[in-house]
C-alpha cells in the first residue's frame, strides 16, 4: 500500500528512528510525531472517559439493573482486558494510524480489514454525537441558564433532549477547531483535561464513600429496578459499564504521532482501560452507597449529578461536576481525533471517496483538516435527531458501543484465526528499546478465544430490540430496531460503495492505453 498525499509533505521530526519504523510498512511520516507516554496515555483514557459516560449512562443501569447493576461493571472489564491485550499484541507489530482497519487488513484480507475500518470509523462518529451528548446530564445540573430550550433538563424529556442536541453542537464547533489546530494544542489540551478528570474522579471517589448512606451488600438488591429479573437486570445493566469502557484502542491510532509506539502504545492500551475500569466501579460504587434514597426515582432520572449535588452539597457537587464538564469537552475532543485518524489511514490508502483531500496532512500543522471537518459535520447531524425525539439519546448510545464492539470482533477474529494457523509469531522482534514485543506467549490463544467470544456476545446483548429498553413510550418501532437498521445501513452503503469502486477501476483499466 502506498501513500497519496502531496510528496512536498516534511516528516516531524527528521530522521527519526520511530520514522523508518513507519516506513517498513510503506508510508512516510507526514503526520508530526511529538506525544510522548504520558500524552499516549491520554488519547486512551480521554476516549473512554469514565466521568463523561458513567455520568451519562449511571441513571440508565440503575433504571434497568438496580443496584445490582453494579456487578455488570467487572464482568465487562475482565472482557474488554482481554481485548485490550489482544490490541496491545498489534500495537506492538503494527504502530499505524487507523489501527483497527491497518491490524485486521493484515490479519485477513483488504475487503475484510475495509468493512471492519468502516463500521468502526462510522461508529466512532457516532461515539462523537453521543459523547457530545453528555453536556445534558451536567449543565442544566450546574446552572439552571444552561438549559435553553424549554424547562425540564432531563434526556428522556422533548426539552431535554433538543437543548442537549443544541449543547452538542457548540461543543461540537470547539472540538473540530481545536482538531485543525495543531497537535501540540490537542495535546496539551488532553494532557491537562485528563489529569483534571484523573483528579476529579478520585475526589468524587473519595468523597462519596465518606458519605455513605449504606454498605456494599446493597449492590446484591434489585430494588427500583426495572422487573426483568436478576439475568435480564444484568444484561441491560451492562450496558453502562459497555458504554464506558471502549476506545482504548485509541492509543494505537495514535501511534504515527507517538513517540516510540511499539513500547508505548502496547502499555498504555492497557493502563488506560486499567484506570478508568477501577475508577469507573469505584465512581458507581460510591453513588450507589451515598445516594440520599434508592426508592424515591430521582437516581433512575438524574443519576450521579443528583446524587453529588445532594450529598455533598450544592457547592463541592457543582465544583466536581464542572470537572465532568471538562472531561466531557476532552472526550468529545479524543473522539473526534481518533475518527478523524482512521479516515485518514483509510484514505491514504486510496480506500474512500475523496481519498486524496482527506489524506492530505497540513506540513504545518501535522493535522488532517478535511477528516476533522467531515466528523465535526457528521456527528453534528446525528444530533438532529434528538430534536426529533427524546428517545434518539439512547438509540444513538448503543449503536456506537455495538459498531465498536462488532469492529473489535473484526480484530479478534482474524487475529485468532491466524493464530491457530500458526502465522502469527510471539517470540520474534523487538520494540524501540531493544525489549522484546509485548505478547500474550502461550496464553494468547485462550485470551484471544475468550476476547472474541465476549465480544460478539456483547454485541449481541446490546443489540437486542428490546421494546422496553429502546421504545418504552410505544409506537415508535424504528426506535427500537435503531441500532440494527443502523447497522444495516452502514453495511449496504459500505457494500454499494466497494461495488461501484471496483466497476470504476475496471473501466478505467478498459480504457487504459495498452
Amino acid at each position: 500500500m502506498t501513500t497519496t498525499t502531496p510528496s512536498d509533505v516534511r516528516p516531524d521530526p527528521p530522521h527519526s528512528p520511530d520514522d523508518r519504523s513507519l516506513a517498513e510498512f510503506g508510508y512516510r511520516q507526514e503526520l508530526h510525531r511529538s506525544l510522548g507516554k504520558y500524552a499516549s496515555f491520554a488519547a486512551g483514557f480521554s476516549f473512554i472517559s469514565v466521568l463523561t459516560t458513567v455520568f451519562q449512562f449511571f441513571a440508565f443501569g440503575y433504571a434497568f439493573g438496580g443496584p445490582v447493576f453494579f456487578w455488570a461493571w467487572p464482568a465487562v472489564l475482565l472482557g474488554q482486558l482481554m481485548v485490550a491485550a489482544c490490541f496491545a499484541e498489534l500495537a506492538a507489530r503494527y504502530p499505524i494510524s487507523g489501527a483497527i482497519y491497518q491490524w485486521s487488513s493484515r490479519l485477513s484480507n483488504l475487503t475484510f480489514g475495509w468493512f471492519a475500518g468502516w463500521i468502526m470509523v462510522i461508529g466512532q462518529i457516532v461515539v462523537v454525537a453521543a459523547a457530545a451528548l453528555a453536556l445534558q446530564m451536567v449543565l442544566p445540573a450546574i446552572w439552571s441558564g444552561f438549559q435553553l430550550v424549554g424547562t425540564d433538563p432531563a434526556p428522556t424529556s422533548a426539552d431535554g433532549a433538543a437543548n442537549a442536541a443544541l449543547l452538542g453542537v457548540v461543543l461540537l464547533a470547539l472540538t473540530t477547531l481545536v482538531n485543525v489546530l495543531d497537535n501540540r494544542v490537542m495535546s496539551v489540551i488532553n494532557r491537562v483535561g485528563v489529569t483534571a478528570e484523573i483528579i476529579g474522579a478520585v475526589l468524587i471517589v473519595v468523597l462519596l464513600l465518606t458519605h455513605s448512606e449504606r454498605t456494599p451488600g446493597i449492590t446484591f438488591h434489585t430494588e427500583g429496578a426495572a422487573q426483568s429479573g436478576l439475568f435480564g437486570a444484568l444484561l441491560v445493566g451492562s450496558f453502562t459499564a459497555a458504554y464506558v469502557m471502549i476506545g482504548f484502542d485509541s492509543a494505537g491510532e495514535m501511534s504515527e504521532e507517538t513517540h516510540h509506539p511499539r513500547r508505548t502504545a502496547p502499555r498504555t492500551i492497557l493502563t488506560a482501560l486499567g484506570a478508568a475500569g477501577l475508577l469507573g466501579g469505584l465512581i458507581v460504587l460510591g453513588g450507589l452507597l451515598a445516594a440520599p434514597s434508592l426508592t424515591d426515582g430521582h437516581l433512575a432520572v438524574d443519576g450521579l449529578s443528583y446524587v453529588l449535588t445532594s450529598s455533598l452539597g450544592d457547592g463541592v457537587g457543582k465544583v466536581l461536576l464542572a470537572d465532568v464538564v471538562v472531561a466531557i469537552a476532552v472526550a468529545t475532543l479524543a473522539i473526534q481525533t481518533a475518527a478523524c485518524r482512521m479516515l485518514f489511514s483509510m484514505a491514504r490508502d486510496g480506500q474512500l471517496p475523496f481519498s486524496a483531500r482527506l489524506a492530505r496532512v497540513n506540513p504545518r500543522t501535522g493535522m488532517p483538516t478535511a477528516p476533522a471537518l467531515v466528523v465535526g459535520t457528521l456527528a453534528a447531524a446525528l444530533l438532529l435527531l434528538n430534536f426529533a425525539s427524546p428517545e434518539a439519546f439512547l438509540a444513538i448510545g448503543t449503536t456506537c458501543i455495538v459498531m465498536l464492539y462488532l469492529a473489535y470482533a473484526m480484530v479478534t477474529g482474524p487475529l485468532l484465526v491466524t493464530r491457530l494457523r500458526g502465522g502469527f509469531t510471539t517470540t520474534t522482534g523487538t520494540d524501540e528499546t531493544g525489549a522484546c514485543l509485548f505478547s500474550l506467549g502461550r496464553w494468547g490463544v485462550p485470551v484471544n478465544a475468550l476476547a472474541l467470544l465476549y465480544g460478539l456476545l456483547m454485541a449481541v446483548n446490546l443489540a437486542w430490540p428490546r421494546a422496553a429498553v429502546y421504545d418504552p413510550a410505544g409506537g415508535h418501532w424504528w426506535f427500537q430496531w435503531f441500532t440494527v437498521l443502523f447497522l444495516g445501513v452502514t453495511v449496504a452503503a459500505g457494500v454499494a460503495y466497494r461495488a461501484y469502486k471496483a466497476r470504476a477501476t475496471v473501466a478505467a483499466e478498459a480504457v487504459a492505453p495498452a
